[in-house]
């Protein structure tokens, strides 16, 4: 089972936006299709249909805000395709395509800090927290690049 991240494209937005999560997880994702459209009419938003194999199984969005920081905004795997290390190995994809403008000092990423996976999910990638965001709903997690 081969992993990648791959550009989102007229062939294959249906099927992303049809990814789902469960229903535990609802109130943590956003939606894709409304992440698609909004990356559509921002700049600096990039968007990644994560593949396993030949078939999408998930979705990655991320903003570059200045020229030196990344936000992880949207990250989600389809409810049937979790628990299989295809999250894992999507968000090492993520973070070295991201690493290769070497503009990039920050990436960051908010999480709901009830979310019972994150933290210890996203801390082994060396995210680390650094306290609520601005609107003081998610917690704030950052890599430091130098």
């Amino acid at each position: 089972m081969k992993t990648s991240l791959q550009p989102i494209t007229k062939q294959n937005y249906e099927a992303v936006c049809e990814l789902d999560v469960t229903d535990e997880q609802e109130e943590y994702v956003a939606c894709n299709m409304w992440s698609i459209v909004e990356s559509q009419f921002n700049e600096g938003y990039e968007t990644r249909a994560i593949y396993s194999d030949s078939e999408p199984v998930g979705f990655f969005m991320w903003v570059k805000k200045p020229s030196h920081k990344v936000s992880i905004w949207r990250f989600m795997i389809d409810k049937n395709h979790q628990a299989k290390g295809i999250g894992r190995k999507a968000l090492e994809l993520a973070l070295c395509e991201i690493k290769q403008d070497s503009n990039i000092r920050v990436i960051e990423i908010c999480y709901n800090p009830s979310n019972p996976v994150a933290k210890n999910f996203y801390s082994t990638f060396g995210f680390n927290e650094i306290g609520m965001d601005d609107d003081n709903e998610d917690m704030l997690a950052v890599i430091e690049l130098g």
